[in-house]
């Protein structure tokens, strides 16, 4: 089983390609095509802005197949990516077309594209229904992934799209097509409020899960931690993904882990990354 993980945090402070370097060098076999910066967005007006960026320039196909050279060169493959997000921002459409065709080109199977948060089920399958040409094309499946919300008042997560495991479902089955699979996001099926658990949300999605987000919490905040630091119960995630025999990658997104930390730094931590994923795979396979 492949270990995995985002670039986004580690490429702040080194660019993408040490990051992908770092990642090879720290032990995961594999890379996260974190690609945010190709249509930042306005969160207050809603609007995407200006990016210099070379995924949003001329040369962007051009830079996502080297990222996937410096991969291979350094011996890991880009195994998923994480397109623009948020996706409700009014002329993104164009951006996670992109996002797909450059997971290809860097060698990716899986591009995960968030679900329009606060927008219903109808709006949602509608958008991923039209990028489904473009996956088919480029041969990459579309992940969708639970998200949430937050409620001021109650101090907790609140539902939002694809955030309990029967909406989930919903939308796999309202879109119907094998280039369009589930990505769960163990700590967000975490968060109180949301009605939901991992283990509950991977069983009822089951043959739907093709990619997983390992992260830790104290299961109230999207806390994006070291596995095994907080609450999570990851014995219990383990056991969920053998019964419904995952055989994806197990890819940790500790961003916050990584967020503060110096280019001299990043090795250190990604060394806890790996530690903390190889843990993780071992308890999976005690459980086959």
């Amino acid at each position: 089983m492949k270990l995995s993980t985002c670039i986004n945090s580690i490429a702040k402070t080194t660019g993408d390609e040490e990051a992908i370097r770092l990642v090879a060098e720290a032990g995961f076999d594999a890379w996260d095509f974190s690609m945010f910066g190709m249509a930042p967005c306005n969160y207050q007006t809603r609007t995407l802005m200006p990016s210099d960026h070379p995924l949003a320039g001329d040369g962007w196909r051009e830079y996502a197949t080297h990222l996937g050279e410096v991969g291979r060169a350094a011996g890991v493959i880009c195994n998923q990516s994480h397109a623009p997000f948020p996706t409700y921002v009014p002329g993104i459409l164009p951006y996670l077309e992109r996002a797909i065709e450059a997971t290809a080109l860097a060698g990716g199977r899986i591009c995960v594209i968030h679900p329009m948060n606060t927008f219903g089920i109808e709006e949602n399958v509608a958008l991923y229904r039209s990028l489904l040409p473009t996956a088919h094309r480029c041969g990459v499946a579309i992940a969708t992934e639970n998200m949430w919300n937050w409620d001021y008042k109650k101090g907790e997560a609140m539902t939002d799209a694809c955030s309990h495991h029967d909406e989930f479902l919903a939308y796999m089955e309202a879109v119907n097509d094998p280039a369009f699979v589930a990505c769960v996001d163990i700590g967000h099926a975490e968060m109180r409020g949301l009605d939901t658990d991992a283990y509950t949300m991977l069983k009822t999605l089951g043959h739907h899960v093709a990619a997983i987000h390992l992260h830790d919490n104290d299961r109230h905040r999207d806390s994006h931690e070291l596995p095994f630091t907080m609450q999570i119960d990851f014995d219990r995630v383990a056991r969920a993904l053998a019964e419904i025999d995952y055989r994806g990658e197990i890819t940790l997104e500790a961003c916050y882990y990584q967020k503060d930390a110096t280019k001299e730094e990043q090795p250190a931590r990604l060394a806890s990354m790996v530690a903390a994923a190889r843990r993780f795979a071992a308890l999976l396979e005690q459980y086959r």
